[in-house]
């Protein structure tokens, strides 16, 4: 008997060891070790099991935690994937108390966090648990001293509302109200936030009598930080009502908000836009809209005027077919003109990137006569992001007007960008090269762009000429070998012979990059002789890149020429009357000391 007592009494002490360890842990000085011991809670649960994880884990850490923020934050998204841990959904309200504490706390990623668990074991709430737990929860928050505890209580009413009886719901519309009404800015601030969701749920008989008084209240709230959340509320509501009562009840509110003193909110009314144009539907838009747009594109803050002329192709595609054309021409494209002149580049940069797609709306005749002048200003835009936009989307035209109306209108433009005196001009063209090649398709490339690519690589800045190599690994990679054979390699084998050895040296960067994406077969037969024949120039400058230039394409060198043609010349050169030649020679034959090896096998 006496063995069986000491038995139980070690077994009792083993099953006490983890929360020993968990209790020493959480208590020591080193906040690393607290957190480890926080993220590690589902296996310290596992170990005790389900009833002790209620009756001693939870109640201990609802009692003893107050930490580190980091710590907090853990422990809060630990105890959302806690319910299997304390014996699934008929006991999940043991988590509620740990999680209204820290749903208190002054950090806000806190908060939010143990909101979010909140959130999440609410559905796993029974409708009796959730009525004499849950809701209760939700009540000592929305009325709590503080008002961390307050801005918390509004993420919680809609996740709960839906399954709760009429009397109980009539009582959380009320608290929210009340927080709507509230005397902190957060709190209003966090009510106006989520107002919107909770409007989904409620019942369409409250919308108008309860939830849309609530939004006109924060709407034309004394704090902009709270007017502004109201916009993305403004959004649910009027998807949810019909239309004459969107028009009665919402759009006098969405209109004060287009004009509101503070810049903040008719940004976000305009970052909102297009979500606002499909809730209230094609009627509101022409009869509203439209006028509330213009004074967005025309406001006196760039960052407004910004956000909304980058929905200016979503906003005319969603128009009524019927009007479409003649309420763009009439009402949004003067304010489109007056856009590409901004003295803001951010708003001339997002006009840039949605402008084009007005093309497929307006149709041909339109574009050549009214976009195609526009385009052209803002391709010889000073700021590069404008051009850029402007390049990108040139598929978009080319589709509406065609490759040889483009050609006559916006390629000069193009071409004159690229012979810029300006050599950072000319640097941004080539960067767009590869994208404009892609859109416009090979032919019309050789025919217009191709003579081009080919003179800058004999430009006089050397930046251009190291653009304008890499430029040309792209176009290999984007047209193939074949046309590499036609168009570039006989341009390359040409400047071999210049008499200029700058021309000469960007031979070698050119044979650099086009080798490896060239393929075996034209490397070896056409760019090694150019590259062999360059070693026996009377500049040391140009031998020495001849050795790195075979040690870049050593490897895309059918291995027979390795061993016949390259070795030699690198022997030769190991033995150059100049330093720096021998020097690059050695670093070449020792790097490719395993290639010579494996041909000669």
């Amino acid at each position: 008997m006496a063995s069986s007592g000491t038995t139980t009494e070690a077994s009792s002490d083993e099953s006490l060891y983890p929360i020993a360890v968990l209790i020493d842990e959480l208590r020591n000085e080193d906040v690393q070790l607290r957190l480890n011991s926080i993220k590690k809670l589902s296996t310290i649960a596992l170990a005790l099991g389900v009833e002790r994880t209620r009756t001693e884990l939870i109640p201990f850490l609802t009692d003893t935690i107050y930490d580190e923020d980091e710590v907090l934050l853990a422990l809060a998204e630990q105890l959302g994937t806690f319910t299997t841990l304390v014996g699934g959904a008929e006991h999940v309200y043991v988590l509620l108390r740990p999680l209204e504490s820290l749903a208190t706390v002054e950090e806000t990623v806190v908060r939010d966090k143990a909101v979010d668990s909140l959130r999440y074991i609410c559905q796993e709430h029974s409708v009796e648990h959730l009525e004499q737990q849950f809701v209760p929860l939700v009540k000592r928050l929305a009325v709590g001293d503080w008002f961390t505890a307050r801005t918390s209580a509004c993420g919680l009413f809609a996740n709960c509302y839906p399954r709760l009886s009429v009397t109980i719901k009539s009582e959380l519309r009320a608290y929210f109200r009340a927080l709507c009404q509230d005397d902190t800015p957060m709190v209003r601030r966090a009510a106006a936030s989520k107002l919107g969701e909770f409007a989904k749920v409620v019942e369409p008989e409250y919308l108008k009598s309860d939830m849309i008084p609530m939004f006109v209240a924060l709407a034309t709230d004394e704090q902009d930080s709270v007017r502004l959340l109201a916009v993305k509320a403004c959004v649910s509501m009027a998807g949810l009502l019909q239309q004459e009562d969107t028009e009665a009840l919402i759009m006098p509110t969405l209109r004060a908000s287009v004009e509101d003193k503070s810049w903040r909110v008719r940004y976000m009314v305009a970052d909102s836009f297009i979500e606002l144009q499909n809730a209230v539907g094609p009627d509101i838009t022409r009869n509203d809209l439209v006028q509330a747009y213009q004074l967005l594109l025309k406001d006196v803050e760039a960052e407004v005027r910004a956000a909304s002329a980058g929905k200016l192709k979503d906003f005319c595609q969603n128009l009524d077919p019927s009007a479409q054309e003649t309420v763009i021409m009439n009402n949004i494209l003067p304010c489109v003109k007056d856009l590409v002149s901004d003295s803001n580049q951010h708003v001339k940069s997002a006009l840039a990137g949605v402008i084009m797609g007005l093309s497929p709306i307006l149709g041909k005749d339109n574009t050549v006569s009214h976009l195609l002048p526009l385009f052209l200003s803002q391709l010889k835009d000073e700021c590069p992001e404008v051009r850029l936009n402007i390049i990108s989307n040139l598929d978009c035209v080319n589709e509406v007007i065609g490759i040889q109306q483009l050609s006559q209108s916006l390629l000069p433009a193009i071409v004159e960008l690229a012979e810029d005196s300006k050599w950072r001009v000319r640097l941004a063209i080539i960067e767009y090269m590869p994208l404009l090649a892609g859109q416009l398709g090979v032919e019309f490339f050789n025919q217009s762009l191709s003579k081009l690519c080919m003179n800058w690589l004999v430009d006089h800045v050397f930046a251009i000429r190291e653009a304008a190599t890499n430029n040309l690994r792209k176009l290999v990679e984007k047209f193939g070998h074949e046309w590499a054979d036609q168009h570039v390699l006989p341009k390359i084998t040409s400047m071999s012979r210049d008499g200029n050895y700058l021309h000469r040296m960007t031979c070698l960067a050119c044979i650099n990059v086009v080798g490896e994406v060239c393929g075996k077969d034209l490397t070896t037969k056409t760019l090694l002789p150019t590259v062999l024949a360059l070693a026996q120039d009377n500049v040391p400058n140009v031998r020495f890149n001849v050795a790195k230039t075979l040690n870049v394409i050593g490897p895309h060198i059918e291995k027979e020429s390795l061993t016949s043609q390259v070795k030699p010349v690198l022997d030769r050169l190991n033995e150059d009357s100049d330093t720096d030649v021998r020097y690059f020679a050695s670093v070449a034959s020792a790097d490719m000391a395993p290639l010579f090896t494996s041909a000669s096998q």
